[in-house]
């Protein structure tokens, strides 16, 4: 990976420090706020961590405090970049008095429901950590922390930052953040997580995609979300959380969408629909289930058994994108 300037950021003699974090989808979300404090705001539900995201390359020198950002790949938000850096300053005020570039790369679209600012900020907060040297347990739980407080901040993700601090197929059990306080001891915030890596595809159309606040910040469609959401928690919640329960996660999401109307919506349901006859010319409409992500216009593409292998999966991609979508391969990724 190259730096902001064009050179080979290994051959630089630095502080330097690279992280990736992988995405994340909501297949079914309920709000969890407990107040105003945005520590315990969050939203309850279950959905997958995958693997791609975002991976940050942090390079810092002594000179003009200042942060230059340069995205690599698809273009991403600045502010959310200069807010992570603002928010660390303020806990340690020695990562202010350098001059910082980033490269940034991102794998998945923005404003799609692939949980990319939360990734982002995560992966950035640590970066710029690790290239000051700080130890890196300390660092990932300031890093979840950091990122949690810039997402409500900027009403951008209810709920991705706890749901990558479990990894893996997660459940949000207790909203707010996953870590907290001068310690970084246990936030309020509490989910866990568990992992095969199943394969997934993940489709969307090149010029679609909703901020989140759209629809965690309108009355309406937070009452009928967290409604839908709320009632196919009360099941989900209960008993152990692994392997066993994904057919139990696959009809709950389905409910979900259909429940809360997110599924009505025109544009969701012509994506929905596109997908599906894909799935039917490729022959795996009854080993696998398209799924919303939610809050986004996008589907994930998830096989019927977890422990599924990953055959077909190329030749689905082909026949997305054939049919006018953007589309990638991708796997549920690791437990943290």
């Amino acid at each position: 990976m190259y730096g902001p300037d064009g050179h080979r950021i290994g051959t630089r003699s630095a502080c330097l420090g690279r992280e990736e974090d992988g995405g994340h989808v909501s297949l079914l979300i309920a709000d969890g706020n407990k107040g105003k404090d945005p520590i315990e705001q969050g939203s309850l539900g279950a959905g997958l961590c995958v693997e791609d995201g975002v991976e940050v390359v942090a390079f810092g020198e002594p000179g003009d405090i200042g942060l230059k950002i340069t995205f690599e790949t698809t273009q991403g938000d600045s502010g959310l970049y200069e807010t992570v850096l603002d928010t660390l300053v303020e806990e340690i005020p020695e990562a202010g008095g350098i001059a910082w570039e980033i490269g940034v790369r991102l794998a998945l679209p923005v404003s799609q429901g692939f949980g990319m600012s939360a990734s982002g900020a995560v992966a950035a907060a640590l970066a710029f950590q690790r290239a000051m040297g700080l130890p890196h347990e300390e660092s990932l739980r300031r890093s979840y922390s950091i990122a949690h407080r810039v997402e409500r901040g900027r009403s951008t993700g209810l709920g991705d930052v706890t749901a990558l601090a479990a990894g893996g197929v997660e459940r949000r059990l207790e909203a707010g953040s996953p870590y907290h306080g001068p310690l970084l001891h246990r936030g309020p915030g509490r989910a866990e997580g568990w992992s095969c890596a199943t394969p997934i595809v993940l489709a969307w159309r090149p010029d679609a995609g909703k901020h989140t606040s759209v629809y965690i910040d309108d009355p309406e469609w937070k009452e009928a979300i967290s409604q839908a959401g709320s009632k196919q928690m009360l099941a989900l919640s209960e008993g152990d959380w692994g392997v066993g329960r994904w057919r139990n996660l696959l009809d709950a999401a389905n409910e979900f969408s259909r429940d809360s109307g997110l599924q009505d919506d025109s544009s969701r349901a012509e994506l929905l629909s596109s997908v599906q006859t894909v799935m039917g010319r490729c022959g795996i409409a009854d080993e696998a289930v398209a799924m919303l992500c939610m809050l986004g216009e996008s589907v994930a593409v998830v096989p019927q058994d977890a422990q599924a292998e990953a055959d077909g999966s190329g030749s689905l991609v082909a026949e997305l994108e054939g049919a006018g979508l953007q589309a990638v391969n991708t796997v549920i990724g690791r437990v943290s």
